[in-house]
């Protein structure tokens, strides 16, 4: 291939590049955002007695020069990724990673889902500051006799181990509504509305989705570093605001593990979609709970893994 023409063929893949991203792009107005609040999310208040949250923010991108295949040095976008130390009554608890898009969410949820707290009044106020790194969380002086590291779900907990007097099967299987059905039709509208909430992905990529639907309606859609933080910061809004799992579908971009499953459950969300697939430990658990799994979507694309029965295909 003479120099002119490979000259031209990389111009040709690059513009085919830049064509896609633009394309992409098209589907967010605006700044950059990591998370996107529908009409029906925007008109909800917090629960009375929820704690007071801060409100710090950080830039979402960062630049840095890279060097591709052809030679050729150019800049570009990836998302910045913070350490956030979680500190409860002055004992730390552990450390996230984050995009840093309503870290108060991401802590807030992480506690839920860990099962630290069991309601949002439990907590006074969680403060983050990006300066020192930290997301300070004070309990209510009733509650402040709480072993975070000995109480509630913890993912780690095998189904069958103890649970506050029950086993994590029982505690998780009380919280989902495992008669919940889902029409094709709605899972389609999933479908086909994911995309339209992943604006940092479609700028610098390298971020994961999570996003609650209400039906087919997008409420919430939350972009961060990884499924994990994305997954606890709904659980947090939706604890925050006291939403009712129940007729909710939970959608994300990682695939499926037990953990993931766990999460969802400590939400009372019955319907997980996800743009990858499962694990064995995942399906197994998802069955036993009765909750309704699917996979590997595109358009018009899916594989049903678990609650078959629960899907109706007709309607």
């Amino acid at each position: 291939m003479s120099t002119e023409e490979l000259g031209m063929k990389r111009f040709t893949l690059r513009a085919g590049v830049e064509q896609h991203l633009r394309t992409d792009a098209l589907t967010t107005s605006g700044p950059v955002v990591a998370i996107v609040m529908q009409r029906e999310a925007l008109e909800r208040a917090p629960l009375v007695g929820a704690p007071l949250l801060s409100s710090a923010s950080e830039e979402l991108l960062s630049e840095l020069e890279i060097l591709d295949e052809y030679g050729d040095r150019r800049t570009i976008q990836v998302p910045v990724e913070r350490r956030l130390a979680v500190l409860m009554d002055d004992r730390e608890l552990t450390t996230l990673w984050t995009i840093g898009a309503r870290p108060e969410w991401l802590v807030l949820g992480y506690l839920w889902n860990q099962q630290v707290i069991s309601h949002v009044s439990a907590l006074e106020s969680i403060a983050v500051d990006w300066k020192s790194a930290t997301a300070v969380v004070v309990s209510r002086r009733d509650d402040r006799a709480i072993d975070p590291g000995a109480t509630g779900i913890h993912v780690g907990h095998e189904l069958g181990a103890p649970c506050r007097g029950s086993t994590l099967l029982d505690a998780l299987s009380r919280r989902v509504c495992a008669s919940r059905r889902i029409a094709r039709s709605t899972l389609l509208s999933v479908i086909e509305n994911v995309p339209k909430a992943s604006s940092v992905y479609c700028t610098a990529g390298s971020v994961h989705s999570s996003a609650l639907f209400c039906g087919g309606e997008l409420w919430l859609s939350v972009e961060d570093v990884s499924r994990r933080n994305t997954i606890d910061t709904v659980s947090g809004w939706m604890a925050l605001h006291g939403i009712c799992g129940d007729d909710k579908i939970l959608y994300t971009t990682g695939r499926l593990t037990a953990e993931i499953i766990m999460k969802a459950a400590c939400s009372g969300i019955p319907v997980i979609v996800s743009r990858k697939g499962v694990t064995g430990m995942c399906h197994e658990l998802a069955s036993r709970l009765g909750m309704t799994l699917f996979g590997h979507i595109a358009k018009n694309r899916y594989i049903c893994y678990a609650g078959a029965e629960r899907f109706d295909t007709l309607s």
